[in-house]
């Protein structure tokens, strides 16, 4: 039987970060198990490419939700990362921390000591920042962010002055000082080259002998021994093995697989482990409760300049691209495209931006499929702070079998004003002077749509996942908490919880960047470190939120 001091589950944007700084004790052996396998693909670290991973079987787990029965009753697609990287090798390298409210928020909530000034240093010691440190932004961490192609396309700066004339501010950096506005938008690339976890973290750690990475292997359940870890029992090839933790196991498997695993090994709510024939070994009712994500649409305007990057998708010009790429790793093949962007806050009342944009200069799906024939610009929008809430639930006792995933999206009526929201101001947005010579009428929603009762029907059958799950192993101390302050889980020693399931809820912004932190964070907490500490750092804050739903009155 093999042993390791520690055994990391899931080789994701949590689990390459623990994998690199656990190792770095040459006297620790670490494990990193992974049921994908190698990342070294072109559709993976040419950014552009981006849609293509995310829809294939072969490096993503192709989760649906059960039918959602606030969304027509639609079976919502939820991808997770199953390669080295996870979910960082196939998202849409967007870099954004959430509001430093978000943080304060998990405190709040019972989460000790996880407020923004034990969480901004973590943030700084991750990441290399194109322009430089900071008090805000780290210069020497693996984690590579800058603007990709620095806004060439006057469409993005376009979308910058709009929100400016609709009377928001700008904000040069929205992972700074302050948040809300319209400003560039960050991405995790290097030298035009993805940097997930597996790349910035994963593969200089992979060079150390006490690191050990096992590629192509399910894991079944953690192996308990009165109330404590002992190890994995894990599938490689047909052959099952029991692997030995001396210390700790560390579940990060993500907000799905995490809560799966747990229940596999027997630890949840009794009820529903009872119904899959699982047998139960510790009680702990949150386990896979108080699910959450971010929906958003796509709000898609014809364009009258042909400048968009809708005549670049035919096949010889995605050649060419990729060609360049290949060679010079430049040009459009560099970048997300997701270039300029902003947070703001949906109505007077609300402390910290709840809605955000990703601007892009064409109409187009995530999976890459034109929305129609002729130039469009669209922006993605969307409701970040839901109430409403889900759950992840084991089948049965085959570790082989997709959990039962509900996030119960709209549940909440405040969601749903949220998004009636999204539609209004983004038209006040995109019909700013700004936009006049580049706006040339709406494809969707469609100018048709303009009730609230017409709005919720259209959100309702186009909205999609941002692909934001997260929360299913809720940080607390409260009964429904799955892990403690520590990353501990409750009831258990030696196993630990570090992905963004233990988020107790979710940040404004996507959750790479967050998830990044958690593990930089957790990882001294393991090692018995003492965690930094940021104090009295500025929060730039609208003095005014509680009167105004923006900082000035629009120019138009």
């Amino acid at each position: 039987m093999s042993e390791y001091d520690y055994i990391i589950v899931g080789a994701g944007s949590a689990g390459c970060v623990l994998a690199n700084r656990l190792s770095k004790d040459a006297s620790c052996k670490v494990l990193l198990i992974e049921t994908g396998g190698s990342d070294r693909s072109i559709f993976i670290q040419m950014p552009t490419a981006l849609s293509i991973p995310m829809s294939t079987k072969k490096y993503a787990w192709q989760f649906h939700t059960d039918p959602e029965p606030y969304l027509n009753n639609r079976e919502m697609h939820c991808p997770r990362g199953k390669v080295l990287g996870g979910s960082s090798s196939i998202n849409g390298m967007v870099y954004v921390r959430g509001h430093a409210r978000d943080f304060d928020e998990w405190a709040q909530a019972g989460a000790k000591d996880w407020d923004y000034e034990h969480c901004l240093p973590y943030f700084k010691k991750a990441e290399s920042w194109a322009f430089g440190g900071d008090e805000y932004r780290g210069d020497t961490g693996p984690l590579a962010t800058n603007n990709g192609n620095n806004m060439q396309n006057p469409l993005y700066t376009a979308f910058i002055e709009a929100g400016k004339q609709a009377g928001y501010d700008f904000t040069a950096d929205y992972n700074g000082r302050q948040q809300e506005g319209f400003g560039p938008m960050h991405m995790t690339v290097k030298n035009g080259v993805r940097w997930s976890t597996a790349n910035a973290y994963l593969r200089p750690a992979m060079k150390r002998d006490n690191l050990t990475v096992m590629t192509h292997a399910l894991v079944h359940k953690v192996l308990l021994e009165n109330k404590r870890a002992i190890g994995v029992r894990v599938e490689q090839k047909g052959r099952v093995q029991d692997i030995i933790a001396k210390q700790e196991v560390i579940l990060s498997a993500g907000s799905i697989g995490s809560p799966h695993i747990l229940q596999l090994s027997g630890i949840g709510a009794p009820d529903v482990l009872n119904k899959a024939g699982i047998k139960v070994e510790h009680e702990l009712p949150g386990v896979g409760e108080n699910l959450q994500d971010h929906l958003e649409f796509y709000f898609q305007f014809k364009c009258k300049q042909p400048i968009t990057l809708n005549s670049k998708l035919g096949l010889w010009d995605k050649f060419l691209i990729g060609a360049r790429w290949i060679f010079t790793r430049k040009g459009l093949g560099a970048t997300n495209h997701f270039e300029s962007c902003g947070f703001i806050r949906s109505k007077a009342g609300v402390e910290w931006p709840d809605l955000q944009y990703h601007f892009l200069p064409a109409a187009m799906r995530y999976d890459g499929k034109v929305a129609f024939d002729g130039h469009g610009f669209q922006v993605h929008i969307g409701h970040n702070k839901p109430k409403s809430r889900g759950r992840v639930y084991v089948r049965s006792s085959n570790p082989h079998d997709h959990p039962s995933i509900q996030f119960n999206y709209l549940q909440e009526e405040v969601d749903r004003e949220g998004f009636r929201d999204c539609v209004k101001l983004t038209r006040e947005i995109i019909n700013q002077p700004a936009f006049d010579e580049y706006r040339d009428g709406e494809i969707q929603p469609g100018e048709d749509v303009q009730t609230d009762e017409q709005i919720d029907e259209f959100v309702r059958s186009a909205v999609e996942s941002a692909y934001h799950p997260s929360c299913s192993c809720r940080m607390g101390e409260d009964e429904g908490a799955v892990v403690d302050s520590q990353t501990n889980v409750h009831g258990i020693k030696g196993l630990r919880v570090v992905d963004s399931s233990i988020f107790p809820t979710i940040p404004n912004g996507n959750l790479n960047a967050p998830t990044i932190m958690v593990a930089e964070r957790a990882a001294d907490l393991i090692l018995g470190r003492k965690t930094m500490l940021a104090s009295g750092i500025e929060v730039g804050m609208d003095a005014n939120w509680d009167q105004y739903q923006r900082p000035r009155q629009p120019t138009r």
